[in-house]
């Protein structure tokens, strides 16, 4: 898996880069074929300061997008994580609900 963290206008420090690592890894446990994850963090206004995180998580077929943002960069990184999991969660449920006899083809023949 790989994992590109890009901040916008500023520059993270490596604490928050190590957080991001860490709370991307845990997505492991529900899909373990994660290609690549693309983190981008920047801020809006200098004084309120809500900071948004967006998160591009690529699986073979799909990219999952999410963006969230809230008063820290650390609350808006474990929001998408878990707003990702459910995302994978649901996927893999979809995949296991298909019975693994029928082949795609079959599924074909029998909709002609």
């Amino acid at each position: 898996m790989n994992i590109k963290i890009t901040s916008r206008k500023f520059k993270a420090k490596d604490s928050l880069k190590d957080f991001i690592r860490d709370e991307i890894k845990t997505l492991e446990r529900f899909n373990d074929k994660i290609l690549d994850v693309n983190v981008v963090l920047s801020f809006t206004h200098l004084k309120d300061s809500i900071k948004t995180a967006e998160v591009k998580l690529a699986i073979p077929g799909k990219i999952i997008t999410v963006i969230t943002s809230t008063e820290e960069f650390e609350k808006s990184i474990i929001n998408a994580v878990e707003k990702i999991r459910k995302q994978l969660t649901k996927i893999k449920t979809k995949r296991l609900a298909r019975p693994k006899n029928e082949s795609k083809r079959e599924q074909y023949i029998e909709e002609r």
